[in-house]
């Protein structure tokens, strides 16, 4: 898993009006908790936390205002719902070697029994249990050959050694559906006609 830095500037301006000017500044406003330690307020660089944030569970090294070096996690991330840009960042303090939570992408490989059949995630990001400095950036299942009806449960995923599954092993993941066919309801024309005749 790839660490990133980023240095980052700790804010004493709050509210809406001090994160509008920050935002304008092309930087993001954002908090840094965990360990029982009081929040730090902080104020990151905009595109750089943006091309940090393209890996999920991405592992930040922050260096604030020069002077001490914090790893950290993003646990929630508000953007703009119409434009996309980034509006404020929760990060989660960790250390190296302690275990973290978090929900690594599912990726399916493979090809559906033929059949027209459909492939539901039911759970898109799975619940893990890891070594904050070892998070996978994704787990992949093959679905070659299964059949409507079948069905891949957390227990059934292959995980990276040092991980384990933080939900139930029964959980379903993935399912396979069977194709609908696209045709009109029984009786619905007799209905209508004898509408028309009444």
């Amino acid at each position: 898993m790839s660490e990133v830095k980023i240095s980052a500037e700790t804010r004493t301006e709050f509210g809406k009006g001090a994160a509008r000017r920050i935002r304008r500044d092309s930087k993001v406003p954002g908090v840094l908790y965990g360990h029982g330690s009081d929040p730090l307020h902080l104020t990151l660089p905009g595109h750089e936390l943006l091309l940090a944030l393209r890996t999920s569970n991405v592992l930040i090294s922050l260096d604030i205002d020069g002077k001490t070096n914090e790893l950290a996690i993003p646990k929630a991330v508000q953007r703009d719902a119409i434009k996309g840009f980034l509006e404020h960042v929760d990060l989660q303090l960790v250390k190296r070697g302690e275990k973290v939570t978090v929900e690594i992408p599912v990726q399916a490989e493979g090809e559906l029994a033929a059949g027209g059949n459909l492939l539901e995630h039911v759970l898109n990001a799975l619940p893990v249990e890891a070594e904050a400095t070892h998070i996978p950036e994704a787990v992949t299942v093959s679905v070659e050959g299964l059949e409507a009806g079948a069905s891949v449960l957390a227990k059934d995923i292959t995980l990276p050694s040092g991980v384990t599954l933080a939900v139930d092993e029964d959980a379903v993941v993935l399912q396979v559906l069977a194709a609908q066919a696209e045709e009109a309801p029984e009786g619905a024309e007799g209905e209508g006609e004898a509408a028309a005749e009444a």
